[in-house]
Formats: C-alpha cells, sequence, structure tokens
C-alpha cells in the first residue's frame, strides 16, 4: 500500500500559517503549567516547565529500568524486539511529529511520552494483571500502570512535576482506542488526586481518565500508533507469524506504513481543532488491526503459558513474603535494604518518611519496580528450593534443536 500523504490544499494552509504566524494556537502555554508545589521564581527562558518536567523524568531513580522491562514478548532473548524503554522512545518521537505539525507543546509532549509506562509492571500486561490480583485480594484496591506511573513520580518520588504532565501520564491508556480526542480541564491538584483515588476503588475508572491538554491526547493516540505495527514487526522476527498472514484494513500493512498513515489522517483531521481525531474509515482500521493483533500475538504470546504457570505464582510467593517481612520489621529484607532505604535516600523533600506508607502500597510500589529478570532473582533468593524455574528462549535454540535432530538421526546410523 502507498503511504498517505496531506491534501494539498491542508499542506499550503499550514506552510502559509507557519511561515506568516497566523495559525490557530491550541498549544497548552508554559506559564500556565501547575505544579504542586510552587516556587516564586520564573523559569529561565532556556529551561521552560515543561522541559523541567522532561529532565526530572529521565534523570529519575527508576527511568533507568524500562531497559528490562517487556513490552510484549517475555521471556524471549531477542535484540531485535522492542522492550519498554524503546518503546516510550517511539512514543515519544510520533506524538513529536503530530505535535509539530498540530503547533502544540513539545516539551509537554516529550514529558508525558516519556513518563507514561515508568509505573508498568514486569512481564508487561501479564504482570500487570497478576499485581492487580494480588493488591485487590489484600486491600480491595486496584493496580493500574498508568495511575502508578504517575504515582510513581509524584508520589514515590516527589519530583513536583507539572499537573498537565501527570494528568496525561495517568490518561494515557493505550488499550482504549478513540474515534476522537477531547481534553477534559483539570484545573487543581486537589481534582487530579480525587480523581486518581477514584482509580483504585472503582473497577474500570482508570480508562476513563482523559489527559487534561491536547498534548496528553496526542501521547495517548501515539501510544496505540507506536505498537500496533511494531508488534506486528516483532512477532514476525521471532517467527511467531508471517508478516503476510495479517491482513491490511486500509492503513498498511508494515510499521512504517502505518504510523504515516495514522499520523498524515490525525494532522488532515485535528489541525486547527480542539481536538485530534481520525476519519471514520481510519478509527475502524485502527480496531480492526487491534483485534487482529489480540488474536494472532497477545492470545497467544509463546511465553504466556510459562507466565501463567510459573511466573503468577512467583508473583505471590514474593509478595506474600515480603509484606510478611515488612510487617514483622525484618531490616535485612529486600523490601528494606533494596526498596525503602533506596527511596528514602534519594534526594527529594517529602513531609513523611516513605516506610510510613501503607505496607500493601510499598509492596506493590516495590514488585512495580522490578525489571523481569530482578522479580525472577529475587524469588530466587527467597525461595532457593522452589520448583519453579524459568528459562529463556535463547539466541540458539533452534540450533540446538537442529544439532540434538542431527545426532538423533546420526545415531540410528551407528552399526551395533
Amino acid at each position: 500500500m502507498a503511504k498517505e500523504q496531506l491534501s494539498e490544499a491542508l499542506s499550503v494552509r499550514m506552510e502559509q500559517e507557519k511561515e506568516n504566524r497566523t495559525f490557530i494556537d491550541r498549544s497548552f502555554p508554559d506559564p500556565k503549567a501547575i505544579r504542586r508545589h510552587s516556587s516564586d521564581k520564573p523559569a529561565p527562558v532556556w529551561r521552560p516547565k515543561f522541559a523541567k518536567d522532561i529532565d526530572r523524568i529521565l534523570y529519575s531513580p527508576y527511568y533507568n529500568r524500562y531497559t528490562d522491562k517487556t513490552q510484549v514478548f517475555s521471556l524471549t532473548k531477542n535484540d531485535d524486539i522492542t522492550r519498554r524503554s524503546l518503546h516510550v522512545q517511539l512514543v515519544s518521537r510520533i506524538a513529536r511529529t503530530i505535535g509539530r505539525a498540530l503547533n502544540l507543546n513539545l516539551d509537554l509532549i516529550e514529558a508525558i511520552a516519556l513518563g507514561h509506562d515508568i509505573g508498568h509492571t514486569p512481564f508487561a500486561h501479564c504482570g500487570e494483571v497478576y499485581l492487580n490480583e494480588l493488591y485487590s485480594a489484600h486491600t480491595g484496591r486496584f493496580f493500574n500502570h498508568n495511575i502508578h506511573s504517575a504515582r510513581v513520580l509524584d508520589q514515590v518520588f516527589p519530583l513536583n512535576l507539572t499537573l498537565q504532565t501527570l494528568s496525561g501520564i495517568a490518561g494515557h491508556n493505550g488499550e482504549i482506542e478513540l474515534s476522537e480526542y477531547h481534553p477534559v480541564p483539570m484545573d487543581s491538584f486537589e481534582k487530579f488526586d480525587q480523581e486518581i483515588e477514584k482509580c483504585y476503588t472503582i473497577p474500570g475508572y482508570a480508562n476513563k481518565l482523559q489527559p487534561s491538554t491536547l498534548e496528553g491526547n496526542v501521547v495517548r493516540i501515539s501510544d496505540i500508533i507506536a505498537y500496533l505495527g511494531k508488534d506486528r514487526q516483532d512477532a514476525a522476527s521471532i517467527q511467531m507469524v508471517d508478516n503476510r498472514a495479517f491482513l491490511d484494513s486500509g492503513i498498511g500493512s508494515i510499521n512504517s506504513e502505518i504510523i504515516n498513515n495514522l499520523v498524515v489522517n490525525i494532522i488532515e483531521n485535528s489541525y486547527g481543532h480542539p481536538y485530534i481525531k481520525l476519519d471514520e474509515s481510519h478509527f475502524k482500521a485502527v480496531q480492526s488491526y487491534k483485534k487482529e493483533n489480540y488474536a494472532m500475538i497477545y492470545a497467544n504470546e509463546p511465553g504466556r503459558a510459562i507466565l501463567n504457570r510459573v511466573v503468577r505464582p512467583m508473583m505471590q510467593e514474593i509478595y506474600e513474603q515480603l509484606l510478611e517481612d515488612l510487617t514483622q520489621d525484618k531490616v535485612n529484607s529486600p523490601i528494606f535494604r533494596h526498596h525503602i532505604d533506596y527511596v528514602n535516600h534519594t534526594q527529594y523533600h517529602r513531609p513523611v518518611l516513605y516506610g510510613k506508607t501503607e505496607p500493601n502500597q510499598i509492596v506493590v510500589d516495590y514488585i512495580a519496580s522490578m525489571t523481569d529478570d530482578y522479580l525472577i532473582d529475587l524469588h530466587r533468593y527467597l525461595f532457593p528450593g522452589s520448583s519453579y524455574y524459568v528459562e529463556y528462549t535463547g539466541y540458539f535454540n533452534d540450533l540446538y534443536e537442529q544439532r540434538s535432530r542431527l545426532s538423533g538421526q546420526l545415531s540410528l546410523d551407528v552399526p551395533v
């Protein structure tokens, strides 16, 4: 399928309005940014408020941990498939491309994109499901990675990010697609805190949260664009599916076509408007592609059976042991030495020491912060005699299998 292009009329209009600076400016202005703890010092001209948010997220303690967290394919050693660190970069890049065309605030877009998954669990959405099961069983409250991302950057590490960045992160849920995205105003941290609390106590409420800015909505739809075709590309790279097995429902068959055609359509339908929009045909194609991805990739992801059979009970054992260690004040436990002490010693002002947080929430914070390998290693440390064992699919598994088959064939030819 050929890559779509902006209509000539819109291209000419955009060029003229950019040159004359007569475009409709719907960007969120830095001077209107709200912080939980305000400062009398004006932001320097070379470092606007949302640029400062970017820096604080990039240098925050958990940012490094994106690198070893599963995006889709767990327990697979393959440098060519997407890890969560690459995913947030792809979201940022796609969102800034759209934002530049729509004359939006690129710093705000980048801050939201880089922080949107920082609260994600190890082992992707399977890990999120398992942790939610445990947290809900113990407290009746719910775990959602988008809400936890905001918690990490606002409560676990009080970075004093802007309300607009945190609203975009909490409202980013890329599992819920819309044909038209409208900002939902959020003008105070008091209201933000109330909405966040509803996500912990009302089933499904976290999926209803919407960003308060156009920039946040651009990130939200870019999250979908970033994984829609890339997950297909990754599935093909590990030979799970053949790229030719996917249907082309009108937005392309390869990742670059899908990204280009959705970005072009969003710009065509959103430029100058107070919303972010896909036309009907492109929106239905997104729904169709997502449905096909679920059927052909996510439901049959090769590591899922192992995750359910092995990683789920491993996480449960870790949760219960850490909770017991915490309530019994076992200060040599990893939850103190690797988590509470680590958080308390980071140089952020906090009115109450982190260790005074509700115990289940501390356990959830710790588990959600883990990388895939860390969770496996922690389980081995806590339960050295456990029968649960996780084996990664290595780079040379297919060669091992070939060699094994060859050895078997040769042994049949040896005279006895």
